[in-house]
């Protein structure tokens, strides 16, 4: 109960409302500044000098005390304003495979005729994994804030800190910021060891498919993850569109990465590591290949596109949740 208070304290404090679609403007209500340690020991020697002044009546003393305060106050003002207005908008964060570091990028966009230095984003409060930017007045900055990517799945970058203490680090005002953003971390893939399984052909062994490789048999659309080599580009500059060139052949160029053609003293981890290493092998070679997992069935396919789709399929995977056949 106590900390369920706390939490929703703290979350209607720093406004903290879970991820946030669309552009986060840093408004007044959203920037949060306090004395920094430095800041702290020189309101103590403020305090000191003060005290000096007082006792031995030292007027050189009360005009350097006065005029380093307002120094101060100037300061928390040019803190508080380097950080305030900024526009935060989600950027974009590439797959990575699990154990590698994602790099989510952040938008910083700086609509004010004042320029912003020493912009500081990171995972925690700290300096240690911080990255600073300086935003120039009427331009946007982009940094990418890296973050482990330990398993496979789905990660997230969570609460981010903004945070600043220019000019001269009395002061430290920060704001807090969780994008709506989410990286893929395919499986790691196994180390090569068992080869890729036989092609399969759907029609039986020697069987004709418009999926072979051996002779030419008319032309298609083109559809989403074709092999770049199948396209008909003279027909593309005769103005007929993007057509994908087909063949007649045997299918054995086609074959299925299925779970149950996998050893069964595997784990489900060492399975999805195993299939993941077979994609990219299949890929690499400019094999059609398609993808059998309990519940999940995809399609014979080549390309690029392709070996996202399988990696993003088994990145996603979870055996609980798949349907019983």
């Amino acid at each position: 109960m106590y900390l369920s208070l706390k939490n929703r304290f703290h979350a209607w404090l720093f406004r903290i409302h879970g991820a946030e679609t669309g552009p986060v403007v840093l408004v007044q209500r959203r920037v949060f500044i306090l004395p920094s340690r430095h800041g702290m020991i020189f309101g103590v020697v403020l305090i000191l000098m003060l005290t000096g002044s007082i006792n031995y009546n030292l007027s050189l003393g009360f005009v350097l005390t006065f005029l380093l305060g307002a120094m101060s106050v100037i300061t928390l003002l040019h803190t508080f304003r380097n950080l305030a207005h900024l526009k935060l908008t989600s950027g974009r964060v590439q797959p990575v495979f699990a154990g590698d570091t994602a790099h989510f990028t952040i938008s910083i966009e700086n609509p004010s005729a004042a320029d912003r230095y020493s912009i500081g984003i990171g995972i925690s409060t700290g300096n240690s994994d911080a990255i600073f930017c300086d935003v120039p007045s009427q331009q946007s900055a982009y940094p990418s804030i890296p973050i482990p990517a330990p398993r496979r799945g789905l990660l997230r970058p969570g609460k981010l800190t903004l945070f600043t203490r220019y000019p001269l680090g009395l002061f430290r005002a920060w704001a807090y910021f969780e994008p709506a953003m989410k990286c893929v971390v395919y499986p790691r893939p196994a180390a090569s060891g068992l080869p890729l399984p036989p092609a399969e052909s759907s029609a039986g062994q020697g069987a004709v498919s418009g999926q072979g490789q051996e002779d030419f048999a008319g032309l298609r659309q083109y559809h989403s993850g074709d092999s770049m080599r199948h396209i008909a580009w003279k027909a593309a500059a005769r103005g007929q569109g993007l057509l994908t060139k087909q063949f007649s052949g045997y299918a054995e160029s086609d074959l299925w990465l299925s779970w149950e053609g996998l050893p069964q003293r595997m784990s489900l981890e060492e399975k999805l590591s195993q299939l993941a290493r077979w994609v990219i092998d299949a890929h690499a070679r400019g094999l059609g290949f398609g993808l059998r997992l309990p519940g999940t069935t995809i399609g014979i396919a080549s390309g690029g596109a392709q070996r996202e789709r399988c990696l993003e399929a088994l990145a996603l995977f979870d055996l609980d949740r798949q349907p019983v056949p």
